[in-house]
Parts: C-alpha cells; sequence; structure tokens
C-alpha cells in the first residue's frame, strides 16, 4: 500500500506522510486509541469515551452468531417474503450497501432499505411489498429518530388492515439501544424482536453491530465470514504492529496530513462489484471529520473523468477486487498515474474483505481527526438541522403552511464562484430511479469537465444525516445546489397534522435555512415533479 505518483511531488507527499506517521508514533497515538484515551482528540470527554465501543464489537457480534442465525432462520420460517428497513444515516446506509453488494441468497427475503420521508419513496415500497409478509426494522440508536418512528406509524397502519391489531407487532422488530423510547415502544407494541445494540457506538460506527449485521443475516449473507475478515484487519490496527505497517494508522495519517496540504477532496474509486461502497465510505467520513471549519471532503460515485478535469486538491483512493471487471476503470486510474494526480490502491481479494474494510476505515477516521484535531464522533450540525426541521413543524402544525422561499439565483450564478479549492454540493430531494441517478452523473460530469470542481450527489434527506454534517461544519469551500420537487401525490402520517411530503419539505428548507445561517453559497430549484428534463435544462445550459 502506497501513494503510486511518479512525478516529482511524490517525494513532498510521502516525506508529508512519513513525517505524520512518526509525529503520531511519538505521541503513541495506537496506543492510546485502544486504551481509548479521549485526549487523543479532545481535552475534553463528551461524546468520545461512550463512543469507542466499534473498536470491541466484533468480540461482542461473534458471541452472538447463533442467535443471529437462528433468528434469521425463524423468520426464513415464518414466510416472509421482505425485509423493510426504516431507519436513516448510520442505522440504514451500512446495510443499503451489504444488500447492493451480495443481494438476498435463495429462500431468503429481500431487502429494501427505506431512508427517505418523500411520499413518492415510501409509495413506491407500498407498491412492492404484501405487508402481511413483510417484516420491518425500526433501526434508530436513539429511538427518538423523526423518519423511522413516522415510518412505523405508517406502516403499522397498514398492518392493523392486513393482520389486525393484535398480531401487527409480530411484524416488527427494533434495533436501538438499551432505555429509548423506542425500546420502550417495541416491548409495549409487541414486537417479534428487540435487539439493544452497545450504547458506545455511534451510528456511522456500527456498520459490524446489530445495526448493520441483522439485515444482514436475514437475507442470507455470511456474517461469520464478514466478521472473521473484520478480525483480521483490527489485528493488523492494533497496538503491537508498527506504525509503518499498521494499514489503519497508515491510512488515517495519509487522509488527514494531506488534507491538510491541500488535498482535502478524497475522491473515492471502486471495483464495479463494490460500487456503492463509496457510499458508507463518504458518510463516515464527511459526517466525522466535516466540523470545526476543516474535514476531509469525500467524493463518491463521481463519474471518472480525463486528468485534465482535475483540479490539484485531490487524492484519488480506489478500491479493487482482483477478478472484477476493472478494465475502464484501470485504464482511467492509469491516466491519473501518469498524469501526476496522488493515487493510492487498496486491493481486495474478493467481496467479503468489505468487512476488513469497514474496520481498517473506521480506525483510519479515527486517526485523521487526531492529525486535524477534531472529535470524528460528535455531529452538532446535524442536531442544529433536525431541530431546524421541527421548528418548522411545529409552526406548520398552528398556520398550516410552511414559509416561502427566495427562489432567485441561477446554477451559472453559483458556479461564477467556482475556483481553486471549491466543490459543488447537488441536494436532491428528488425521487431516486436509475432514469435519475443516470442524468444527475451527466450533470456532474459536466460541471467537472467545464469548472474542474469536485461535485458530490446526495439524496435528500438521507443525506442530513451523512454529508449534511461536513457541509455546514466543514471548511467553507463549498457552493451548494438544492433542488426540490413538488410531490404528485401525498400520504398523511399517522398521529400528526402534516403529511410526508410535509415532512420532506420542511426538512428541505430546515436544510437550506441551516445553510445560509452558516455563510454558505446556496441556491434552490423547485420544479415540476422529479421532472427529469428540468435536470437535462440544467445540463444544457453548462454545455
Amino acid at each position: 500500500m502506497a501513494i503510486r505518483h511518479p512525478k516529482t511531488d511524490i517525494g513532498i507527499y510521502e516525506t508529508d506522510v512519513n513525517a505524520a506517521l512518526a509525529r503520531l508514533s511519538d505521541a503513541d497515538i495506537i496506543r492510546r486509541i485502544w486504551r481509548e484515551d479521549y485526549t487523543v482528540w479532545k481535552p475534553e470527554p463528551t461524546e468520545i469515551t461512550n463512543r469507542l465501543g466499534w473498536l470491541a464489537v466484533t468480540e461482542f457480534m461473534n458471541e452472538r452468531l447463533p442467535m443471529l442465525q437462528s433468528f434469521a432462520k425463524d423468520v426464513q420460517n415464518a414466510g416472509f417474503r421482505h425485509v423493510v428497513l426504516l431507519g436513516m444515516g448510520g442505522s440504514s446506509l451500512g446495510a443499503e450497501v451489504l444488500s447492493q453488494v451480495f443481494g438476498s441468497r435463495d429462500r431468503y427475503p429481500e431487502l429494501i432499505v427505506l431512508d427517505s420521508t418523500l411520499p413518492e419513496s415510501v409509495q413506491a415500497v407500498v407498491n412492492t411489498i404484501d405487508p402481511a409478509l413483510t417484516l420491518f426494522l425500526v433501526c434508530s440508536k436513539s429511538g427518538t429518530t423523526t423518519e423511522p418512528l413516522i415510518l412505523y406509524a405508517y406502516f403499522r397502519d397498514l398492518l392493523i388492515k392486513a393482520v389486525g391489531k393484535e398480531k401487527a407487532g409480530h411484524n416488527f422488530v427494533a434495533i436501538t439501544d438499551d432505555g429509548t423510547p423506542l425500546a420502550t415502544l417495541a416491548q409495549e407494541e409487541g414486537f417479534r424482536q428487540i435487539f439493544l445494540n452497545p450504547a458506545d457506538i455511534g451510528g456511522r460506527y456500527s456498520i459490524l453491530s446489530y445495526f448493520g449485521l441483522v439485515p444482514a443475516t436475514l437475507i442470507g449473507i455470511d456474517i461469520t465470514t464478514l466478521l472473521l475478515q473484520a478480525n483480521r484487519m483490527r489485528e493488523t490496527c492494533s497496538s503491537h504492529v508498527p506504525p509503518h505497517e499498521n494499514s489503519g494508522f497508515w491510512l488515517g495519517a495519509c487522509l488527514g496530513t494531506l488534507a491538510m496540504k491541500g488535498l482535502d477532496k478524497l475522491t473515492l474509486v471502486m471495483s464495479v462489484s463494490i460500487g456503492t461502497f463509496g457510499l458508507w465510505i463518504e458518510q463516515l467520513i464527511a459526517e466525522s471529520t466535516g466540523k470545526d471549519g476543516k474535514g476531509i471532503i469525500p467524493i463518491a460515485n463521481e463519474p471518472l473523468m480525463e486528468p485534465t478535469c482535475y483540479g490539484n486538491d485531490r487524492l484519488f483512493i480506489y478500491l479493487r477486487i482482483e477478478g472484477d471487471r476493472n478494465q475502464a476503470t484501470d485504464t482511467a486510474i492509469g491516466r491519473l498515474i501518469s498524469a501526476g494526480h496522488p493515487v493510492v490502491v487498496l486491493k481486495l481479494r474478493n467481496t467479503y474483505d468489505m468487512g476488513a474494510e469497514f474496520f481498517r476505515w473506521e480506525f483510519a477516521t479515527a486517526v485523521a481527526g487526531a492529525v486535524l484535531c477534531v472529535n470524528p464522533f460528535d455531529q452538532p450540525d446535524v442536531q442544529k438541522a433536525k431541530d431546524t426541521t421541527g421548528r418548522l413543524l411545529q409552526e406548520y402544525a398552528v398556520s398550516g403552511r410552511l414559509p416561502r422561499v427566495d427562489n432567485s439565483g441561477s446554477l451559472a450564478d453559483l458556479l461564477k464562484n467556482s475556483g481553486k479549492g471549491r466543490y459543488l454540493a447537488i441536494m436532491a430531494y428528488l425521487y431516486q430511479t436509475p432514469e435519475m441517478d443516470e442524468v444527475l452523473a451527466e450533470l456532474r460530469r459536466e460541471i467537472g469537465v467545464r469548472y474542474h470542481i469536485a461535485t458530490i450527489l446526495g439524496y435528500g434527506p438521507r443525506f442530513l444525516h451523512s454529508t449534511g454534517q461536513l457541509y455546514k461544519g466543514g471548511q467553507n469551500t463549498g457552493l451548494f445546489l438544492q433542488i426540490v420537487a413538488n410531490h404528485v401525490k401525498d400520504l398523511p402520517v399517522p398521529g400528526k397534522p402534516y403529511t410526508f411530503g410535509t415532512v420532506a419539505d420542511a426538512q428541505a428548507l430546515g436544510d437550506y435555512q441551516s445553510l445560509q445561517a452558516a455563510g454558505r453559497q446556496v441556491i434552490r430549484v423547485q420544479i415540476p415533479s422529479s421532472d427529469l428534463l428540468v435536470i437535462r435544462s440544467l445540463i444544457a445550459r453548462i454545455e
């Protein structure tokens, strides 16, 4: 594992990383992390000492493998055809990546992750499932997250109509911390199972805990092998491994040091069979480091372009699985190396090596936080956005409407501010389809070719629980394009004076106001429904 950079700058980068390794080693960072010493990051222990359980979670989960496998067999025998995960951010993204990479084994239910309040997204799930033959996972560390709770209320109503009130609870499973309101609700309403996660694991570090492994087991993924690979990487990151051979430590020192040198656009390139894995890394890096006016800006799923389209603020990391159909990607990476861009290649043997990568990137992110002097375990600006949304919904409950928004400004005006070190965040409060993915990727490509800046794409409201922290708490180098669509058909939220469309609109508006309050350059484009033609018109203007 090395930075491949054949031009003259390689000496500079290698010197910087090696110097960082030496400095961090002198500070005994590796041993202090394993001793759970909060002063590695901050002088106060708040939201650090109670967030380090991920270091030992593989041991905890190994002891529970027989129980998880027995539960999966029970679900299979009960005849469930679908598992629908209701969650946001760290409670859902890891499971979605595992599902997209591995899929469901024969005779196992299909997993659907619902991490959106858009009525179109909710309706799409309703149209796909038979509620009586669906197991719903209600996932929230705090047990108070708005989105999974209102989704639970909606689907519980459907279950009551399908199987009756007495049996409805048997179709629900809770994954949460002990003592949360969700744990209490699950007990009172007769959930089929309650999984109480270790309380000292934060959401984005929870993929190797119940939050990731319960849904993985339910669709037939071999979590024994996944944990075995994670344990092997955990061993290579342990305190007795020399710093230059400690893979997580090396990666973290590289990320943090080069970000401080101006290479803060961490551009993630994935092997074909793990294409969505970059989204999990994106959340982990963005939410962990994007605060105190600094951070590492992860760029996931950006279309690969010619080397001249990239600025000198990029660090490329290519996760490559031997045997994948990577010819086109290998060629593109080769061009980047020849052009002098810094590239790190991490080699994986197969998809189950993702278990190792989960741990490697968690450890590396903790090390990068130490380099940047930020707390990688809190998310203060995510909470601010939640509070803003809550206030807007309270106002709606009184007045029956949300505040109006000035939609003045254009993408062309926004991009006039592009330049060295800038990036564009596309915040799409749109119903996600393959066609929408394709047209937004085309928009990203055109912006990259024309303006030579990095682009990030996030679907709202899910990105509020990941890159949303970076956007508001990180360095003020972002340009923000919010795209909001009208809802053709809305759905009620049971027991509330508003609809799912209202919640989604309040989240978008709260995000917009929070960005403005943070002094960010942001414009808002309102379109009729999730209209591809409007997005294509934005591309045409750039061309």
